[in-house]
Parts: C-alpha cells; sequence; structure tokens
C-alpha cells in the first residue's frame, strides 16, 4: 500500500487554520439547521401519524419517499444554480448571481408544475410499486396529490436558498425555513387530530398542513427580499435577461447530469423502499418509521458537504486552485468526524425515539430497533462519498462522474443485489436492509482516486466573462 506524502500532510496541516474551520462552521451550520428542519417535515408527519395506525406509518413512509423523489429533482436544478452562483460571487460578478439566481427559480418553477401534472394522475400506480395493502395504496394517494402542490413553494425556496449559500449567507433561508416547520407542527396538530373546531382529518389534514406552511413560508420569504431590497431579488428584467442562450446553454449543460444524477440517485432510494415493501407491511412500516431519522441523522454530513462545496466554489471562482485540494481533504475528515458522533449518538438515543411512535407492535419495533443499529453503521459508511460526491467534486463541476458513478454502484449493483435477496431468496427485512449500504462500498474507491486525481477542479464562469 502506497505510504501518505509527508508533504501531503504538510500541507493540509497549513490550511487547517482558524480561519478555515471557521468559515466552514459558520457555513455549515445554519445547512445543517435547514436540512434538519427540511427532513424533520416528513418525521413530524411520521411521528404524529405514528399515533393511528401502522397503515397510516406505512402510507406515509411510502408516500413521503415519492414526494422526496419529485423534490430531489428541484434540488438537482437549484444545485444547479449553486455551481455556478458560488463561482460567480467568488468571481465578484453580482449581475451574474443574481441572473443565475432568477434562470434557477424560472427553471424549478416550470419543472414543478410538470411534476405537479404527473403526480395528479399517477398517484395510485407510484403506491403500488410499494405495496399492495389497498388500505395503504389509498391513503398515500391521496397525501401525494395534495402534498405535490407544495412543489410550486419548494421551486422557490430551493433556488433561493441556494444563492443564499453560495454568498455564505445559509442563515437567512434556515430562518424561514423554521418558520415553515413551526407551522407545520402547529396546522398538522390541528388537522390531524381535529382541534381548535377543525375535524380530524388524519394523514389528509398532514397534507394539507404541508402545502399551506409552506405557501406561509415562501410569502415571508418573499417579503423579507422586498424589504430589504437584496442583492437576490431578481425582478422580470433579471428573468428575461437570464433566459438568452448565452445564458441557458451552460445551465443546461450542467443542469443536466447533476439532475440526472439526483434523479437516479432518488429513484434508487425509492426502488428501496420497493423492496423494502416485499417483505410485508411490517418491515415497510418499521422502515418508514428509520428513513426520516436517518435522514435527520445525515443531515448534519449534508451541512459539512454543502459547506464543502460552497468553499469549493468561492476558491474556484477566485482561481486558489492549490487552496481548493488541500482543503478539500479537510474537509473529508472533518465530514467523517462529523458522521462518527451522529452514529454513537444515535446509537444511545434510539430506544426514546423508538417510545415516541406508540402505534407501533411490539415486533414492528423490534425490528425498527434492529434497523437503527445498522443505520449506526451505514451512516459512517456514507460519510466520506457523500462529503466528496455532494460537495466537493461537484462544485467543482465535475458533475459528470458523480452521475457515472452513482448510477453504476446504485442501480447496477446495490439495487439488483438487495432486489435479488428480497425477492429471489426472500431475505428477512433485517438482511435486505443491511443490503442498502452495500453500494456504498465501492463509490469510496472511486471517489478518493477521482480526487487525488485533481480532473474535478474546473473554473465554470471563467468562460463567461
Amino acid at each position: 500500500m502506497k505510504e501518505v506524502s509527508p508533504s501531503l500532510i504538510r500541507n493540509v496541516y497549513n490550511h487547517a487554520n482558524g480561519d478555515f474551520f471557521r468559515r466552514l462552521l459558520l457555513i455549515a451550520i445554519p445547512i445543517t439547521l435547514q436540512s434538519i428542519l427540511l427532513s424533520s417535515k416528513s418525521l413530524i408527519d411520521v411521528f404524529m401519524l405514528g399515533q393511528l395506525s401502522e397503515a397510516d406509518i406505512a402510507a406515509v413512509g411510502v408516500a413521503s419517499r415519492a414526494i422526496f423523489f419529485t423534490t430531489i429533482i428541484l434540488t438537482g436544478v437549484a444545485t444547479t444554480g449553486a455551481l455556478l452562483a458560488a463561482q460567480h460571487w467568488g468571481a465578484k460578478d453580482n449581475k451574474g448571481l443574481r441572473e443565475t439566481t432568477a434562470l434557477t427559480w424560472l427553471t424549478s418553477t416550470i419543472g414543478a408544475l410538470i411534476i405537479i401534472a404527473i403526480l395528479q394522475f399517477s398517484a395510485e400506480m407510484v403506491m403500488g410499486l410499494a405495496s399492495s395493502d389497498f388500505l395503504v395504496i389509498g391513503l398515500g394517494a391521496e397525501y401525494i396529490r395534495i402534498t405535490s402542490w407544495s412543489m410550486l413553494a419548494i421551486a422557490f425556496s430551493a433556488s433561493l436558498g441556494a444563492s443564499f449559500r453560495s454568498i455564505q449567507k445559509p442563515g437567512v433561508s434556515t430562518f424561514f425555513s423554521s418558520i415553515g416547520i413551526v407551522s407545520n407542527i402547529l396546522l398538522n396538530w390541528v388537522l390531524i387530530f381535529g382541534h381548535l373546531g377543525f375535524p380530524s382529518l388524519g394523514i389528509k389534514g398532514a397534507a394539507i398542513a404541508t402545502v399551506i406552511s409552506s405557501l406561509i413560508e415562501i410569502t415571508l420569504f418573499y417579503g423579507y427580499l422586498v424589504y430589504q431590497k437584496h442583492l437576490l431579488r431578481f425582478t422580470v428584467t433579471d428573468i428575461i435577461a437570464s433566459a438568452s442562450l448565452d445564458k441557458i446553454t451552460p445551465f443546461i449543460r450542467l443542469a443536466i447530469p447533476t439532475t440526472t444524477n439526483f434523479l437516479l440517485w432518488a429513484g434508487g432510494l425509492f426502488a428501496y423502499t420497493a423492496i423494502m415493501g416485499q417483505t410485508g407491511t411490517e418491515g415497510l412500516a418499521a422502515f418508514a418509521v428509520v428513513t426520516p431519522i436517518e435522514v435527520v441523522s445525515l443531515s448534519f454530513l449534508m451541512g459539512i458537504a454543502n459547506a464543502s462545496g460552497v468553499l469549493v466554489g468561492n476558491h474556484i471562482g477566485a482561481k486558489e486552485y492549490d487552496k481548493v485540494y488541500y482543503q478539500a481533504i479537510l474537509m473529508m475528515m472533518v465530514g467523517f468526524t462529523v458522521t462518527l458522533m451522529v452514529s454513537i449518538a444515535l446509537y444511545f438515543s434510539k430506544e426514546g425515539i423508538l417510545d415516541l411512535f406508540t402505534a407501533l407492535t411490539v415486533d414492528t419495533r423490534d425490528l425498527a430497533d434492529t434497523f437503527l443499529s445498522i443505520l449506526c453503521v451505514g451512516i459512517m459508511l456514507r460519510s466520506i462519498p457523500t462529503t466528496l460526491v455532494v460537495g466537493i467534486l461537484r462544485a467543482g463541476g465535475d458533475v459528470k462522474f458523480c452521475l457515472y458513478q452513482d448510477m453504476l454502484t446504485q442501480w447496477f449493483f446495490g439495487i439488483p443485489i438487495a432486489a435479488f435477496g428480497a425477492i429471489y431468496f426472500g431475505y428477512s427485512a433485517e438482511i435486505v436492509y443491511c443490503l442498502f449500504f452495500l453500494e456504498t462500498l465501492f463509490k469510496w474507491f472511486a471517489c478518493i482516486y477521482r480526487l487525488k486525481s485533481k480532473k474535478w477542479i474546473n473554473n465554470l464562469v471563467e468562460k463567461e466573462t
């Protein structure tokens, strides 16, 4: 095995100064909080509906995965905007930054309208991919149809949130996300259980609460932009300017592989849900409980990854290429350390977490407990690849590599093995869940090799100026 070069260690150490960690944490903490807030929306729905029945838990678990899949499409577009926005900010190009934000919003909104139209007519079919229980399918389909309207709000918040991260002010979008979460909790309490004179609507109430709370969030967000006359407050003039061919072409060139990457990854997550559905409603219910906990746990890692992407983009825009490489290694180490701490905390708190789900049977609770133990190891395996793919490599414009390695490891290895184990061999739910993490092992080697090559460092805005 090749030894690590002393000069590499020395250069990494030289970049491990207080300013680096201060900037990383100042960006990562608000992004982490926002990720937790966003992912807690589904956790809140699962937790509150978890007091009704296992059918409600299973239905919202599958439906939330479907909504997450569509949300990821918009996130892919927003991520494309963030890649360009971060480098425009590093190059001190405010006009390019604002026009990129406008183009990101316009593209995301068009995508949201298409998604809404599709989900209105295919909700039962989507649910049927993961469950054969007619009650679960009916409940989930209703949730999908209503919640899909929140895509318009997500298009706005994702686009603006990406740009605020790019200018190293993620706390603004985090603040408005927190308002949306508080609104969602209150409206869930009112509409799911029928308080304050409202009827008890169950899973339908959770869906309505999601739509209304997202509308409250973006209304206040836009009001802030107008009141502050903020740099990122784009106008019709900016939208028209951004829609020119010379702006759209590089955007689409990045957006296609980035969004496809996100799409295939999210589709893979839904495929895993469908595979778990082959083990029965009990396995699906336990998986529905663990999934939002997994997303919340990974929010800490996603915060580091996204903050890393912002810093990488800023440094590349400023043409500080040596600093990019050595700080990327530091970011990878920070991501691993943070995930280790989260994994330990999750393991020792899993009993308390499961106590919140009172509708679970003894067998389903035991299965969920086993899933959580497996998850503690699984999120550790995901630490390095996630930091590199979500943050560092993609921020350097290496979107095709990210697409190919995700597609190959997930769709040509992870999913086929898990499906074969669940359907052909009839493995237990616990073993099937373990198989979900196998793909990550291959990502370790591919991502680290790519990092060392430095081929991922690309200045995306230099050619525009």
